[in-house]
């Protein structure tokens, strides 16, 4: 009763917000298993701050929920405690770390190190209010990687040389029903350039997303493609520029919800008939990539806007013509609208191949300004994202994985004996000196067995070198698939190798 009393959730909700979640979590099991009267806890005015931060520190102690938790000393939880009183919003924060990684909570000095699976989100949250878990993941986990880079190029605009490239791959976190697909915890791989207007980064980032799933082996995988101010000039156009936000969203859900539940979206959001009739010819359009650009032509004419969307457009669609794609199909999407409202230029989404039952895949676009959030104006960047965890539910249902993803020794070399094994080593260091993956079998063991250890691993070749051998200076290279087998000089076995 108390759970699910709007009073319960004014009073929890602020409380989340300014104390951050991970250390209610543990008072919450309490509530759950215990009979704790919570209400007449927050009722009481008389509890001082300093007698709050006690009583909760120890219920956090009794928690058997909170073995997942780290605390690094008892003066960090009040010193916590304290700097998050004062109604600040916890933002994600970006750090200056080896090799772009970065932390996803704000404070620099001391963390919290903690079992995201097992503490987190837990169930009976979500059991009576979305919101309270809207509002968790908002104020204290990081969303997505690109704001907090944008962070990043503003703390070290002074060091940092532009246009500035990086790639990142971290876990972010989404207040989400987890199910097939989606993830409360997952990994983004994204990669990002800032510093310069030019076309030519989203051409090359087209083509990333290309290499990647060629790489992969994934074929079917489309990369859809639009540019937001296209849909800024369809909105000037129907006469709902005060209501771009409302109109993107609902236009974004087409595939989601039909062009009948767009409509009815639309019309609640305020937005008229006559403008809706207008969009009619977007909710039909269909053929390559220039008949979209000659529709959006027509439609955009009396927009600059609109046109500047449409101009770059067209650059990509036929720079990528021309240099062509791997694997991957572009396509023009004039309905992809995407929900960060911080992409001002092209926007990408990559749908996996259509056998596949997935949400997107991928994503991202131009942002011209998302640095001046932090102080820096007129920063434009662009970047893209690959969901890793999604792409790997696609390879497993395709059946894509390779037997083995380990880098593969390309030849063994049997173990007969302790002069031939010095005598195998030394041809083994010149190998690996020529970039050639070679070892030697530890045990002089029966010779079958060695054989089988190399046939287990897919190792392609292998190597006697016996009395014989040594005499002649040569080798005995066996090839395991065809059975071949020739007696080399090292020159020749490393030509072989090659």
């Amino acid at each position: 009763k108390i759970l699910n009393s709007g009073e319960f959730l004014s009073k929890f909700t602020k409380f989340f917000a300014e104390r951050t979640f991970r250390f209610l979590e543990a008072y919450a099991y309490r509530l759950k298993h215990e009979n704790i009267d919570l209400k007449s806890f927050l009722k009481n005015k008389e509890i001082s701050s300093k007698k709050y931060e006690k009583i909760f520190y120890n219920e956090i102690l009794k928690s058997e929920s909170f073995q997942g938790v780290e605390i690094f000393d008892e003066y960090y939880i009040t010193t916590l405690f304290n700097s998050l009183s004062e109604n600040k919003a916890i933002v994600n924060s970006l750090f200056d770390l080896p090799e772009g990684e970065f932390n996803g909570f704000e404070n620099e000095k001391k963390q919290i190190a903690f079992n995201f699976s097992s503490i987190v989100f837990a169930d009976w949250i979500f059991s009576f209010d979305n919101k309270l878990a809207n509002i968790i993941s908002e104020k204290a986990l990081r969303y997505d990687l690109t704001v907090p880079f944008a962070r990043y190029v503003v703390q070290h605009q002074n060091e940092i040389d532009f246009p500035f490239k990086r790639y990142q791959i971290q876990p972010v976190w989404r207040a989400d029903r987890p199910q097939k697909g989606r993830f409360r915890e997952f990994f983004q791989c994204d990669a990002d350039v800032v510093g310069s207007k030019s076309l030519w980064q989203e051409v090359e980032f087209v083509q990333l997303y290309d290499a990647v799933f060629n790489k992969l082996n994934l074929e079917g995988v489309t990369i859809k493609m639009n540019n937001r101010k296209v849909l800024s000039g369809i909105a000037e156009v129907i006469g709902a520029e005060d209501k771009l936000i409302d109109f993107t969203v609902a236009l974004d859900k087409l595939d989601k919800i039909g062009e009948d539940g767009v409509k009815k979206e639309m019309r609640e959001k305020g937005i008229s008939e006559d403008a809706i009739e207008k969009l009619q010819p977007l909710f039909q359009v269909s053929g390559t990539a220039s008949e979209k650009l000659n529709l959006l032509k027509d439609l955009l004419s009396s927009s600059e806007i609109g046109m500047q969307g449409v101009n770059e457009l067209e650059f990509i669609v036929n720079t990528i013509s021309e240099i062509g794609l791997q694997t991957g199909t572009l396509e023009i999407d004039v309905t992809l609208a995407r929900g960060l409202n911080y992409y001002t230029g092209a926007i990408f989404e990559v749908a996996a191949p259509e056998q596949v039952k997935m949400g997107s895949i991928g994503g991202g676009g131009r942002y011209d300004d998302l640095t001046g959030i932090f102080g820096l104006k007129n920063m434009s960047g662009v970047g893209i994202s690959f969901g890793l965890d999604r792409i790997y539910l696609v390879l497993e249902e395709l059946g894509l994985f390779p037997e083995t993803v380990s880098a593969n020794t390309k030849v063994l070399f049997i173990n007969v004996g302790e002069e031939e094994a010095l005598y195998a080593m030394k041809a083994i260091s010149k190998l690996r000196k020529e970039g050639i993956t070679a070892e030697l079998y530890p045990d002089a063991t029966k010779m079958g067995k060695q054989m089988g250890y190399a046939d287990k691993r897919n190792i392609p070749y292998t190597v006697l070198a016996g009395g014989n051998e040594m005499q002649a200076e040569t080798y005995t290279l066996k090839h395991m698939k065809s059975g071949d087998q020739d007696s080399v000089s090292f020159t020749e076995l490393r030509a072989k190798l090659m």
